[in-house]
């Protein structure tokens, strides 16, 4: 395999791409995950509060054309996930975009990226935890009559004092990554098959009451409404890219990668065109637009209020393999950081299973913390601007990879380079000028607050730049 040598010293220095899977076990993470649990990984990420309750905001913004909107937000995804799967069998360790960066554009922008994606999956996982106490709130009143206490149910500002049911929720995933890899990708895959049966019956038995009247007016805010729509659903495809986050823990990367990026959104995408056409065909747009729980609004609609429970226990179940998938995602990003030198290299030392611990424990304190005060709004945004902005780094970092080191061994080869990847990266920022002002201000805010750590601490202590990473092995390897 060709190895490109480091760039010159400076604020775009390279990371080596070199042969990132030769680390042993002593060295790295385990490589104990086959293909079966990536795409569940992919699963666990994508399908949950996206499909669950953000489609009954985006049916108020595009009606019925929902189901154009689905298509339109996956397509976008398709062409990055094809970048992903070439970037992730080329380059198989933990890091996701912000290691492609590395590797493709330069430490600076590694940076950028690296933190916008510590902002995109914790400020999910925190969101998706508030979701799950509401979905767990209704389904304790309904099976046992049981409603806690707004104090210890809701955050201060929506009536309550502390999110606790959230704060239960990421601390017990927290543990359950602890205790090690193979330990939470069996969980998540038992998580990942439940609620694809639930959203399966949702379609099966709600097809049985189609009303195709539900459908006209199919555009009634036009071409404008469907792309409103398509931007806040993006929220719902977010995760595929968790599974480029465990190259370093697949035991084939060339090879299992790309089969779990772009199968997991596959199928994903086949269900959410599936599930918004039978909620259609189930409800009336007036009762889906902004519905709390739109699924279970559509089927009691269609006269299937005794399947209300069964659906909010999905939602649980897939609310919470979404908090497991994202927040390990988060804990391998910064993981790579950790092990580059941009962050506190003792952060990322590893335990005896083999995973980074202190990282894990660090981000589910501070995940509870968040979830338990924070009220969820405006959060599908600002966590759509992040991701989207990642896409589009991946997309183009395929195109800069590809004319600086076009020899390099590579597991799968996106199509049609460059025109697939420059399609990607302009329905990216397409996408990410439909999104407020406000969600903008903050993204920026928090890059800002990104360059100052970057100059302060991360520049000075960069491995690659000190030139002491091949003397460094045990906590720097991967792109070696």
């Amino acid at each position: 395999m060709a190895t490109a040598a480091p760039s010159p010293g400076g604020l775009f220095t390279r990371k080596p791409t070199g042969s990132a899977g030769d680390a042993t076990s002593e060295q790295g993470l385990s490589r104990s995950v086959g293909t079966l649990d990536l795409t569940a990984l992919g699963l666990g990420a994508i399908i949950g509060t996206g499909i669950f309750v953000i489609i009954g905001e985006a049916i108020g913004d595009s009606g019925p054309a929902i189901i154009l909107s689905f298509l339109l937000a996956g397509v976008t995804c398709v062409f990055s996930a094809l970048s992903y799967a070439e970037l992730a069998s080329t380059i198989p360790v933990s890091g996701s975009a912000y290691t492609y960066a590395y590797a493709t554009m330069g430490e600076l922008l590694a940076w950028i990226i690296g933190w916008d994606l510590i902002l995109e999956y914790g400020v999910s996982v925190a969101a998706v935890a508030v979701g799950w106490g509401g979905y767990l709130q209704n389904l304790l009143d309904s099976v046992f009559g049981i409603s806690l206490p707004d104090a210890i149910a809701q955050p201060p500002g929506e009536g309550g004092t502390i999110n606790l049911p959230a704060v239960v929720l990421v601390l017990a995933v927290t543990a359950l990554l602890v205790a090690g890899v193979r330990e939470s990708a069996r969980a998540n895959t038992v998580m990942v098959i439940l609620k694809l049966a639930i959203l399966v019956f949702f379609i099966v038995v709600g097809a049985t009451a189609f009303n195709g009247d539900n459908f006209s007016p199919f555009a009634p805010h036009g071409a404008s409404g469907v792309v409103d729509a398509a931007a806040l659903i993006f929220f719902a495809y977010i995760g595929f890219d968790a599974v480029s986050t465990s190259g370093e823990e697949s035991r084939r990367p060339a090879k299992d990668l790309p089969i779990a990026i772009v199968g997991s959104l596959v199928i994903a995408t086949v269900l959410y065109i599936l599930v918004a056409i039978v909620a259609t065909g189930l409800a009336p747009e007036k009762t889906l637009a902004n519905a709390d729980a739109p699924l279970t609004e559509a089927m009691q609609a269609g006269g299937f209020g005794w399947s209300a429970n069964l659906l909010s226990l999905g939602a649980l179940i897939a609310i919470t393999s979404v908090v497991l998938t994202i927040l390990y995602g988060q804990t391998r990003i910064t993981f790579a950081m950790c092990r580059d030198g941009l962050l506190p290299r003792s952060l990322g030392t590893l335990n005896r299973r083999k995973t980074p611990a202190r990282i894990t424990l660090l981000f589910g304190l501070l995940v509870a913390a968040l979830s338990a005060v924070v009220p969820l709004s405006e959060i599908a945004k600002l966590v759509n601007i992040g991701t989207l902005f990642a896409f589009l780094i991946v997309n183009i970092g395929i195109i800069v990879l590809r004319r600086t080191q076009p020899d390099l061994e590579r597991g799968f080869r996106v199509p049609f380079v460059p025109v697939f990847p420059l399609i990607g990266a302009a329905l990216c920022i397409y996408l990410m000028t439909r999104l407020e002002l406000v969600t903008w201000e903050r993204f920026i805010a928090w890059l800002l607050a990104g360059l100052v750590i970057y100059f302060l601490y991360s520049r000075r202590h960069s491995l690659l730049r000190r030139g002491d990473e091949a003397q460094d092995a045990p906590t720097s390897q991967g792109l070696l």
